[in-house]
């Protein structure tokens, strides 16, 4: 399922900042959802960040928020994110949480609510990078708090984007996806590079909820390629499957999983033509992993007993290097001068 499906039926509740009644953009938003009800509210934080909110039950059932952004827009990238060899690596958010559910996803242990927040004034942020732009080439991944793609019908935030970065021509960007969408009815830019997150099936279906299934993502992923676009294959965070009795997808251990994968990928898409590779094991900051156990108990992926180093969990060291190096040699294989990123500890 696709989250085009769940868009469908969500929302019982939109919260909208005051000085947006009337607002253009968040009227056409407010349109989506007739049957919605609307609840004025002073600044997004007075609903976002209430305490003692129950996360597993706004999972089931989100709310949207309409806010404008205020103070630092753009940020510095992450250390657990690859900067894929840019010197000036940037991120930000229009969007706060995703319409997906993954059980792995740090923002679970970032954000202190499961529902949506839209920023609706992308033109101060497009403002803010405008003057990291008079001072050097900016790499600005746009699509790391949430899925842009998936919420693309709501917001059309990718093509403003996309429109955006053909007018700066020392700007990058990247929009990381785990949408099945078809194409966007633009003329391609090769300074915007559309990544997909390559997960095997039985990992999708066990751990990354509403997301599209491999078929649909390499499908699109393939669409893409054949108008133009730069892509990327994203396989990260590959999930570590013991394969035994005990584990929540008996069967096929994560070597078996991976390598039918990579079958399937290769099968859908030419991969000789995918601008570049990542590969990655699970990783997420100490205190991110902390607040995801209480708030999932029972996920299997938030409760692996990971090894604690520097501020971060991750897979023993063995198991990661084996992991990835399995992965990489399969690209390889298939593609002997693929370009492929893989995330250090620094």
């Amino acid at each position: 399922m696709d989250g085009e499906d769940i868009f469908q039926n969500a929302f019982k509740h939109i919260y909208v900042e005051k000085e947006l009644l009337g607002n253009g953009k968040a009227d056409n938003i407010l349109s989506h959802f007739p049957d919605s009800r609307v609840i004025a509210i002073d600044h997004y934080k007075d609903v976002f960040n209430r305490k003692r909110q129950d996360f597993s039950a706004q999972r089931l059932a989100r709310n949207l928020i309409l806010a404008s952004k205020k103070g630092r827009l753009v940020y510095d990238g992450a250390p657990v994110c690859q900067d894929f060899g840019n010197s000036h690596f940037y991120y930000t958010s229009c969007i706060m949480n995703c319409l997906y559910d993954c059980e792995y996803c740090y923002l679970k242990g970032m954000y202190p609510s499961a529902n949506l927040v839209v920023f609706v004034n992308i033109e101060d942020i497009f403002k803010e990078v405008e003057e990291l732009l008079s001072k050097f080439p900016v790499y600005l991944c746009v699509s790391y708090d949430t899925d842009l793609m998936a919420l693309e019908s709501l917001t059309g935030f990718v093509s403003k984007w996309v429109e955006f970065t053909k007018s700066h021509e020392n700007l990058t960007i990247e929009i990381r996806t785990k949408c099945g969408r078809g194409g966007l009815d633009i003329e391609p830019c090769d300074r915007v590079i559309f990544a997909w997150t390559i997960s095997p099936d039985p990992v999708i279906k066990q751990y990354e909820h509403g997301s599209a299934r491999l078929s649909a993502r390499l499908e699109a992923a393939a669409h893409y390629l054949k108008s133009g676009w730069p892509v990327r294959l994203c396989f990260d965070p590959m999930i570590y499957i013991p394969g035994g009795h005990e584990d929540p997808m008996p069967g096929k251990n994560w070597k078996q999983v991976y390598s039918d994968m990579i079958e399937e990928v290769s099968t859908a898409i030419d991969m000789t033509k995918v601008r570049d590779f990542s590969v990655g094991s699970f990783r997420i900051s100490e205190a991110y992993l902390k607040k995801m156990r209480k708030v999932m108990p029972v996920s299997s992926a938030v409760q692996y007993p990971y090894i604690l180093d520097e501020g971060y969990y991750h897979y023993p060291k063995k198991l990661t290097e084996e992991m990835e190096s399995f992965l990489t040699s399969k690209i390889l294989k298939i593609c002997p001068d693929a370009k492929i990123f893989r995330w250090e500890e620094t």
